[in-house]
């Protein structure tokens, strides 16, 4: 009996020991829960950037917690520190204190910096804080100490015409500003000078003046200007105060010629920033905004080099947390020919078209006009508010890329609709059919609705005399022949409502409404055999489809990127849509384009060029929603190529003009003057 109650003594003993030890362990598991969870609230006010509360969790030696703020947020935000991660490896208590071991992550400019870190927890006032001291944000970093970072700049890559000219780079620009002290006894009316003249405003100058950095001998930053705006760089310097300086730029050598083609680079904002996280932008890149300069900007863009490194008090570098070498941008050679570009752009600077220039055997792209337009340095340098404004809402539409949309091409539409005629054989170019005057219709049953043409002439009702009196009656005619499927397949394989692979986004070209497939009805299918109707056009596909006539039935790929290769052999280019029309087909429309320009009755006579031969078609889109529609304008194309010329050289151009209705020169007419200028 005594036996069994010393045994239940021990068992009681026992039980006491392990409840004790259990609640004990358990006490010190939940302190080691809460000074994990200290740690971590504390990295997530860093990534947070809520410096005030990480103050309140922290114990520091002789730092005011102004003194911490500014410390930590010019080192966290001054590297731009993001994404804070941490891994605990070890809790071990040291008397009243908490030793914690553990693995830090973060990104930088410089790219991810990983370290081991140790900090010491201690319990005050029922809370657990840190015992913060320099080394918490870099292991190596000491007391009086700083960190630096360093930017290393890369170099965009350049864009160059065929002949290596620069149309982007980085150069220089020009820096406007005011030395305080300068401005003489003037001041006011200085500062109004200065505004007028940059189209600033006088609010902003002076709030730049008054900053707190600013002293009498300051060089103040007001306005950036580009290198070629000579006349306002004149002016200001005219002004007492004011100093003009240097600095690095993009620059565009074709400003607005090339505007809407080549594009701008500016500074990235967060919302791309967030979008191209990873990969190597941050907070003080560029970024392509439009044109080749955004749809190349994968190769053009340069990474720049960063330095994040500690100096002591002296600024003497004492160590190297982390180094990301610069990585250049790579250029990128055009078929573009910078002296065609501008000459086209001067014949189009006053009017709302576009011209599109193509070697018609190799694809290349020699010229791509859009006017109106900008000027590419504008943007790089900065535009004021009111200028931003003039450009966006301006009626013109200078924001608006033209050869990239698509448009009623009109009677320049009528090729394509004899060469799917003879090569389906719903039609024979011989064939007369026999209708007389300017005006048809099938039947009754198109009520009022009649086909009606320019000019009445005598003669078979052919294929050639259609081409060359652009007659729509012929061509109305044709597509009914053909017939509405028959039109829309062969249509369909010519790349119709098919998004064309081009580094600028194309519109679709179409024959129906909405980017269907169905031609609705026969008025509707007449209609669209002379380019009216539903049948809108990109220009650069149209290009490429007149190609055709110059390579026997194949269509020529239309590319911008350079080819040594491509360009040195001179040899036909990459085939696009291969046979689309049958090589008799396609040299019977291309023997009636060269008489359109070569003979006396063709529409396009005054295109002649002696020592040269010239296909070509001239057209007229009415814009009209119905009879009584005056308002809607009226464009104008002229299509046209060269023929075998001796050096090789040939060309194929687009073209077209808006609003022509009133203009004295006769719609296409008024293009061919400008085309004729380049022979």
């Amino acid at each position: 009996m005594k036996n069994k109650k010393i045994v239940i003594g021990i068992i009681i003993v026992v039980l006491l020991v392990l409840a004790i030890i259990i609640t004990i362990w358990s006490i010190n598991k939940q302190n080691e829960e809460k000074i994990k969870q200290s740690l971590m609230d504390f990295i997530g006010e860093i990534n947070e950037k809520n410096y005030e509360a990480m103050y309140q969790k922290v114990i520091t030696s002789n730092m005011s917690q102004e003194d911490f703020i500014t410390k930590n947020q010019n080192i966290y935000e001054g590297i731009d520190s993001s994404d804070i991660k941490i891994e605990i490896s070890k809790i071990e208590k040291q008397n009243a204190e908490y030793q914690i071991d553990y693995h830090q992550k973060m990104y930088t400019a410089a790219g991810e910096v990983e370290f081991d870190n140790t900090v010491m927890i201690v319990k005050e006032d029922q809370e657990y804080k840190l015992k913060w001291s320099p080394s918490f944000i870099f292991p190596q970093l000491g007391d009086n100490q700083k960190v630096r970072i360093s930017t290393i700049k890369a170099k965009r890559g350049d864009i160059l015409d065929r002949n290596d000219k620069k149309l982007a780079t980085d150069g220089f620009i020009l820096s406007a500003g005011i030395v305080p002290g300068k401005l003489g006894e003037n001041k006011e009316q200085n500062i109004a000078k200065i505004a007028e003249s940059t189209g600033t405003s006088e609010e902003y100058i002076k709030q730049q003046l008054q900053a707190s950095w600013v002293k009498e001998d300051t060089f103040v930053p007001i306005k950036k200007i580009s290198q070629n705006n000579t006349t306002l760089e004149e002016a200001l310097l005219q002004v007492p105060g004011v100093m003009i300086n240097t600095e690095e730029g993009r620059v565009y050598s074709l400003g607005k010629e090339a505007g809407h083609l080549i594009g701008y680079v500016q500074d990235i904002n967060a919302e791309e920033l967030a979008e191209n996280e990873g990969k190597g932008y941050n907070t003080h890149s560029v970024i392509g905004k439009s044109g080749l300069e955004k749809a190349y900007e994968e190769t053009l863009r340069g990474i720049d080099g960063t330095e994040i490194y500690i100096t002591d008090s002296n600024e003497n570098k004492i160590g190297e947390i982390i180094k990301q070498d610069k990585k250049d941008g790579q250029d990128i050679k055009l078929t573009i020919d910078a002296n065609l570009q501008t000459k086209l752009y001067e014949q189009m600077e006053k009017d709302k078209g576009f011209f599109v220039v193509m070697q018609p055997i190799t694809g290349e792209l020699l010229a791509l006009v859009s006017t109106p337009t900008f000027d590419s340095n504008d943007f790089v340098v900065g535009m004021t508010t009111k200028q931003w404004e003039e450009l966006n809402n301006n009626t013109d539409k200078p924001l608006y890329n033209r050869f990239v949309q698509k448009y009623c091409p009109g009677s320049t539409f009528k090729p394509i609709t004899g060469a799917i005629g003879l090569t389906t054989g719903k039609i024979n170019a011989n064939e007369d059919y026999g209708y007389t005057g300017t005006s048809w219709q099938k039947d009754s049953s198109w009520g009022n609705y009649q086909v009606t043409t320019l000019t009445a002439y005598n003669g078979a009702k052919n294929l050639l005399n259609g081409m060359l009196h652009s007659d729509n009656i012929y061509f109305a005619q044709s597509a009914l022949k053909i017939g509405a499927d028959t039109l829309a397949e062969n249509l369909n394989q010519l790349g119709f409502n098919e998004q064309i692979k081009f580094p600028l986004t194309l519109a679709k070209s179409q024959y129906a409404s909405q980017n269907g497939d169905k031609i609705e009805g026969e008025t509707k299918l007449a209609d669209s055999g002379y380019g009216q109707g539903s049948v809108l056009v990109n220009p650069i596909h149209m290009a490429s489809i007149y190609s055709a006539f110059a390579n026997g039935g194949s269509m020529i790929k239309p590319y911008i990127e350079y080819d040594r290769s491509k360009a040195d052999s001179n040899q036909r280019g990459e085939i696009f849509k291969s046979n689309v029309f049958s090589s008799e087909a396609a040299n019977t429309i291309k023997e009636a384009l060269i008489q359109v320009v070569e003979n006396k009755e063709g529409t396009a006579n005054d295109m002649k060029v002696s020592g040269t031969t010239i296909a070509g078609k001239t057209g007229t889109a009415e814009l009209k929603t119905s009879s009584e529609d005056t308002e809607s304008g009226t464009l104008c194309w002229f299509d046209c190529f060269t023929v075998n010329k001796p050096d090789g050289n040939d060309w194929l151009i687009v073209s077209m003009v808006e609003n022509v209705q009133d203009n004295q020169d006769g719609g296409s007419h008024y293009l061919i003057k400008k085309i004729r200028t380049l022979f």
